[in-house]
């Protein structure tokens, strides 16, 4: 029997230099990089995990390194920003920590929460938003764990066609909450990375590239939900892939008619099942079946060290 979604699982993104990639989440943002493994459709072609200390689900920004992407253009159907959840009274704190590294911050609030939004080094439209979460934040980053980012609070997306998205959001178990101007926010019933805010405005198509987001995950239960999940797709005749192991999780995807590409994904084993927690992040992880040709791989890949 299907269960609503308890909201987002991981937000993934296009991006160019994997080095860069690496120095801004965890030396700016102060992410842990929990996991540095492969595409796993794309064996050259690396896949950067970032979360709090065990990578859980809520709390995971993945990224794919293309060295030669052309840079993306935000529109729609895509996911327009990422919110990351921090404490209200720490956004004067993060305000000055990315002023002082050069990068251009803008104040805003929305929904009585104050927000700081900034991008990254390829341009990756992201947000810091003063909001209450559960999660506890990686205690051995370089940010002071009182100001310390908590997971991600939720995101913004542009849909070709908002009426669809929204009754497929309804599908996935998000409520309308309410609405501030043309933003509509949606909110699933778990305890972190709960918003989607749908943004019924004119905007132009984007283009996907370097800095824009490939695709947001919603967390299921087990396997053999997703299954049913694909043939609920199936029957109402959306594109949806067929269940796919990810090895730290199962997972389908599915463009829903707006355009937005959403995953569907298992929260076990966990980036953080595979390999000892003291131990995340630091070497290549190959799944069984690339383990053999690590000789092969890993010379290929784009370094990490600026």
């Amino acid at each position: 029997m299907l269960t609503d979604t308890p909201g987002i699982h991981h937000v993934s993104v296009i991006v160019r230099d994997a080095a860069a990639n690496v120095a801004f989440y965890t030396e700016t943002l102060g992410l842990r990089l929990v996991k540095r493994t492969v595409n796993f459709e794309d064996q050259f072609t690396r896949h950067l995990y970032y979360g709090d200390e065990h990578g859980s689900p809520g709390t995971v920004l993945t990224f794919f390194p293309y060295p030669e992407e052309v840079d993306g253009r935000v529109g729609r159907p895509q996911v327009a920003a990422t919110a990351l959840a921090v404490p209200p009274e720490s956004l004067d704190y993060w305000h000055d920590r990315l002023s002082a590294r050069g990068i251009d911050v803008e104040r805003t609030e929305r929904f009585g929460e104050a927000t700081l939004q900034f991008a990254d080094p390829d341009g990756t439209r992201l947000e810091l938003v003063g909001a209450s979460s559960p999660v506890e934040p990686w205690a051995d980053g370089p940010v002071p764990v009182e100001h310390a980012i908590r997971g991600i609070h939720g995101v913004s997306v542009l849909s070709a066609n908002p009426f669809q998205t929204a009754s497929v959001l309804d599908t996935l178990g998000f409520d309308l909450e309410r609405q501030e101007g043309d933003r509509v926010r949606y909110r699933a019933s778990g305890d972190r990375a709960t918003i989607v805010d749908l943004l019924d405005r004119e905007s132009a198509f984007g283009r996907e590239g370097a800095g824009s987001v490939h695709h947001v995950a919603v967390r299921v239960e087990t396997v053999d939900e997703l299954h049913e999940w694909r043939e609920l797709f199936a029957d109402r005749g959306y594109d949806v892939s067929r269940v796919k192991d990810r090895h730290f999780f199962h997972s389908l995807y599915v463009r829903e008619p707006g355009g937005i590409l959403i995953e569907l994904a298992t929260e076990s084993p966990g980036v953080d099942g595979v390999e000892p927690l003291d131990e995340l992040g630091e070497r290549l992880y190959l799944p069984p079946w690339l383990e053999e040709d690590r000789e092969m791989i890993e010379p290929q890949l784009p370094p990490l060290d600026r």
